[in-house]
């Protein structure tokens, strides 16, 4: 399909089962839209390519604040009026921040995703951002603020990016803090949702009972608004190995330990993730058996790899008595220093790939887990890989790439957050 104000593409989507339409409306905004025909719900999520790390330290946190600022009233309707509004259709809304981008999102029954798009348009245009209701929701996000404080297994990941990425804003809290939180004002979120809320860097995805018709739908919403764009020019971050030890009132000791790690688009990064999974990414993982099943040092304990447009970070966690913390940490250097020497096994190879793309697979059956991939696809790479491309790329991975992306990733220096019990 093509239209005189935009133009507009098809992406085949594994084994053509579905067909995935992307659409650039002429103001920029770009909309994807996956049918799913054997369901009868509609997920519909606004992508916004802003987060922490498109803030300073004096105004840490406003993009977070922002997103719950949305649910605060608009013009037409309050704040209970818009709870109310997808209640009665029985739907949900929500929002989430993350360090690159924020998304607001609702899922109903096919019959309602018309009035659900202008309930969210309603949000994003006409929220009126009154000072009164700043106010009370500083009180809200500021007792989010001490949840996280209060939960050492969260916010020691705060901690290590602070360590890796120092002043950086990708070592910024995406809460922020309490300082920055209580100097937001009326006129500062209106002028951030203003300057960063651009139709250039959104996307509106959409997957479920829907057909292409409805990229009209979502252009007559948000295809013709302009906004002059306050986006600064992104820079890698710096990887710094340092060690940040904190004490606070808890039973365990917590401990992260980060390695620089991938951007989003490396192609090494689907050999990372054969690595990161043999790692920590299962209860079969070395990390667990190692860790949990051989020496009963912790209950949780898992590596995980965050991606970053232009920098990653590989993460290892684990929480354990303050007493066996020494212990726990020389138990993970000779699990890192055998995975080093000798590699991973022929087994675990072909497990864990196996593994991944069952994963792959199996979390794509719900409208909101399309409609987020391709929200996220759409926002941060401009391009859609199907399934069969996915699955293509791990079956490629070699044992040779395996061995590569270990030495380059375990031969560097390393960042790491630690919670002491007082």
């Amino acid at each position: 399909m093509k239209e005189d104000n935009g133009t507009a593409s098809y992406i085949a989507d594994w084994e053509d089962l579905n067909l995935l339409q992307t659409h650039t409306c002429k103001n920029g905004l770009r909309v994807v839209v996956e049918n799913m025909p054997s369901v009868r719900s509609v997920t519909i999520g606004i992508w916004i390519l802003t987060g922490s790390r498109n803030e300073e330290e004096n105004n840490n946190g406003l993009s977070h604040f922002l997103e719950h600022m949305f649910f605060k009233g608009t013009k037409n309707r309050s704040a209970k009026e818009l709870a109310e509004a997808f209640d009665a259709i029985g739907g949900m809304v929500n929002a989430f921040t993350s360090k690159e981008y924020t998304c607001y999102y609702a899922k109903v029954l096919d019959t309602h995703k018309e009035f659900a798009l202008e309930v969210l348009a309603d949000m994003f245009f006409e929220s009126q951002f009154l000072q009164e209701e700043i106010e009370k929701e500083q009180k809200v996000v500021l007792e989010e603020i001490k949840m996280a404080e209060d939960t050492p297994d969260d916010i020691i990941h705060d901690w290590l990016a602070e360590a890796a990425y120092g002043k950086h804003p990708l070592g910024l809290p995406i809460l922020g803090t309490e300082s920055t939180l209580m100097s937001f004002t009326s006129e500062s979120v209106r002028n951030y949702k203003e300057s960063h809320y651009v139709p250039e860097k959104m996307v509106v995805s959409v997957a479920g009972n829907v057909d292409e018709s409805f990229i009209k739908t979502v252009e007559d919403q948000f295809g013709t608004f302009q906004a002059e764009s306050a986006h600064r020019a992104l820079h890698a971050p710096p990887f710094i190995p340092n060690t940040i030890s904190r004490s606070k009132e808890t039973e365990q000791a917590h401990l992260t330990i980060g390695y620089q790690g991938l951007e989003l688009d490396d192609p090494a990064s689907y050999s990372l993730t054969v690595v990161n999974n043999v790692l920590g990414g299962s209860m079969s993982s070395r990390l667990f058996q190692d860790v949990r099943e051989e020496k009963g040092l912790a209950y949780s304990v898992f590596s995980y790899h965050s991606t970053y447009l232009d920098s990653g970070m590989l993460t290892i966690y684990a929480g354990t008595g303050k007493e066996q913390l020494d212990e726990l940490q020389e138990t993970i250097r000779l699990t890192l220093e055998k995975l080093k020497a000798d590699g991973i096994t022929d087994k675990e190879f072909r497990n864990t790939k196996e593994q991944l793309k069952g994963n792959y697979m199996l979390g794509l059956e719900s409208t909101n887990s399309r409609m987020s991939r391709n929200g996220r696809n759409e926002l941060l790479l401009g391009k859609h890989p199907s399934l069969n491309e996915l699955i293509e790329k791990i079956d490629s991975v070699t044992m040779d790439d395996v061995d590569a992306v270990i030495q380059q990733i375990f031969g560097k220096e390393q960042a790491r957050a630690i919670v002491a019990p007082k």
